[in-house]
């Protein structure tokens, strides 16, 4: 009888507690957000989580004790981990998002380990060992037999009707996704000429060489989307200091981010290039780049980066350091009052700004580049702001604000010392940031709808006395060659990248950040395509700027014609020439 039970295979009793952890852990991930209508989009939902399950199981029964519990632990601890931020996210760490969860993003982790978060990692975990060591044998048996129907009904499902990604769980998540596909652009295409005709629009070419001689300053907003300001039709106004820099200014209706990542987009602003998918800041240092500040540290100018956050957090060194930057700066050297584990507060930096420029020779125009990090989650401040701070989108417009006055103060510095009438300021979002507008879209980096790409862009330059509006799209991966227009020193392959000129060109964008986006603005239309999903979007975004009305089944041409473009885009950025052109 002894012999009989050794040789009997063991029950999958770790297998069933990880399938009860992960269906749990899916559910709290699920809470808030509308729920599957359908049995078939139910089990598409969970059917990675059943898949795993088995997978387990299968390792359960055929490894040695000690390692399947070894191995049930760490899954299970991962799982429950990955709560608050599914919750938060609407999606589970990637290997992209784990890299990024460095120490600069302690206080962004803190501020999700909310007693109901920790309840329910702890509720995950527990269940997941009450199970395993309770469960009946026979019963946990019948139970992966039904989740073994759960993954085949529900994969097969998955391939009929679009989840989003919530059938991922914090294991599936971690699997490699497949590379785009790209296609290579025939020979003499203009990737950036649009597949249908469209008139050219919102001609400045007058301003081509005014800030000559001038000094350049650059604001890279942090986390800054157009849709919350009043600038761009909000209600509330948490920027009165750029409203009132685009009052004789340039501003441009329809800007958008490359790459909704402040390392990665600040790469593409530097060099004039988009990022290449599939990697990282430190890879895409490597490629082709003559860097705005290189050029223009050549012509004469002096130049430095002051950043209130740190070079070290996901390869911005790397990114920075080779571009021509006299001085570059970071939280470690500028020092002044922590209040974030993201860097310093925004009046240190611009303490330092101001001193920089008092040391400077006056006889030599200057190049200066400001890096500011309020407006980052946890969208901390130094003191209570004018919205109520009770939810984070409302904090998110303190932060906004304190960041904008930061901003006012460097203007009110320019100003005291005579230096604002020969001083042009180009002010700019490095991406957006999400708070539901679409459904499990939250923060900034995983997809790009216009809450995460579109962004705010105002060019002073001194002699103007009233604003004007740009309304066709434009790319901030166009700065480089703005900005030398501006100064009067583009050259010709600069001139129909630069943003004054009135040629009608694509904006693309994509992400790779959690799930494989490419998108491109043409005009009123707004193409994005999900990779993973195999499916397409298209949104008049004129009309509907909330990006509502999928027409995409309506115009099956048009789509065909823009996921091509976005696919041959998307395969340029990483040659060795530069898709931007």
């Amino acid at each position: 009888m002894a012999a009989a039970q050794a040789t009997q295979p063991r029950a999958p009793l770790k297998a069933a507690g990880l399938a009860a952890a992960l269906l749990l852990a899916k559910a709290f991930a699920m809470a808030g957000h509308p729920w599957p209508q359908s049995a078939s989009m139910l089990a598409a939902v969970f059917w990675q989580d059943a898949a795993v399950a088995l997978v387990f199981a299968a390792i359960e029964v055929a490894a040695p004790p000690a390692v399947s519990a070894a191995l049930f632990a760490v899954a299970l601890l991962l799982v429950a981990i990955n709560v608050p931020v599914a919750r938060a996210l609407g999606a589970p760490m990637t290997w992209t998002m784990w890299r990024a969860a460095g120490t600069a993003m302690t206080d962004s982790a803190l501020h999700e380990l909310t007693v109901l978060n920790t309840a329910a990692m702890a509720a995950v975990a527990a269940t997941g060992v009450t199970v395993a060591f309770l469960a009946n044998p026979r019963r946990a048996r019948v139970a992966i037999a039904t989740l073994a129907a759960l993954a085949v009904t529900g994969g097969w499902a998955a391939t009929r009707v679009d989840v989003g990604g919530r059938d991922r769980n914090a294991i599936t998540a971690l699997w490699p996704a497949a590379a785009p596909a790209v296609a290579a652009a025939p020979a003499g295409v203009d990737l950036f000429q649009s597949p249908y005709a469209t008139a050219a629009s919102d001609d400045r070419r007058d301003l081509s060489g005014r800030a000559r001689g001038m000094n350049v300053v650059m604001v890279a907003l942090e986390s800054t989307a157009a849709r919350y300001l009043r600038l761009y039709g909000a209600d509330v106004d948490p920027m009165p200091k750029l409203g009132a820099l685009a009052q004789a200014g340039v501003v441009f209706d329809a800007a958008y981010a490359v790459y909704p990542e402040s390392i990665r987009e600040l790469f593409a602003t530097l060099c004039g290039r988009p990022p290449a998918p599939g990697q990282g800041a430190e890879a895409d240092a490597a490629l082709p780049c003559d860097a705005l500040p290189a050029r223009l540290k050549r012509a004469g100018y002096r130049t430095a980066l002051f950043h209130s956050g740190r070079f070290d957090y996901l390869g911005m060194r790397a990114v920075v350091d080779g571009r021509g930057f006299d001085v570059a700066e970071d939280a470690a050297v500028i020092g002044g009052r922590v209040h974030s584990s993201f860097g310093v507060d925004e009046n240190a930096t611009v303490a330092r700004m101001l001193e920089w420029i008092d040391a400077a020779n006056r006889n030599r125009p200057f190049f200066l580049m400001y890096l500011p990090i309020a407006g980052h989650h946890p969208y901390a401040t130094r003191a209570p702001g004018p919205f109520n701070g009770r939810t984070d989108e409302s904090q998110y417009l303190n932060a906004l604000h304190e960041g904008d006055a930061a901003l006012g103060d460097l203007l009110a510095g320019l100003r005291s010392r005579g230096l604002d009438s020969n001083t042009m300021v180009v002010a700019f979002g490095d991406h957006g940031e999400a708070f539901g507008q679409h459904d499990g879209n939250s923060g900034h980096s995983l997809y790009i709808y216009d809450e995460n790409v579109r962004v705010p862009l105002v060019i002073h330059v001194p002699g103007m006395t009233r604003a004007v509006r740009v309304g066709r799209p434009v790319s901030i991966v166009d700065l480089e060659p703005t900005v030398l227009d501006l100064v009067g020193l583009g050259s010709p392959a600069d001139a129909p990248r630069s943003m004054l000129s009135p040629s009608a060109r694509l904006a693309f964008f994509f992400t790779d950040y959690s799930r494989d986006w490419i998108g491109l603005r043409d005009g009123c239309w707004k193409y994005l395509f999900d990779v993973a999903g195999d499916r397409s979007r298209l949104f008049d975004v004129c009309r509907d700027p909330d990006e509502r009305q999928d027409r995409s089944s309506d115009l099956a041409d048009r789509v065909a014609a823009y996921r091509l473009r976005a696919e041959e885009w998307l395969g340029s950025t990483g040659s060795a020439r530069s898709p931007s052109g």
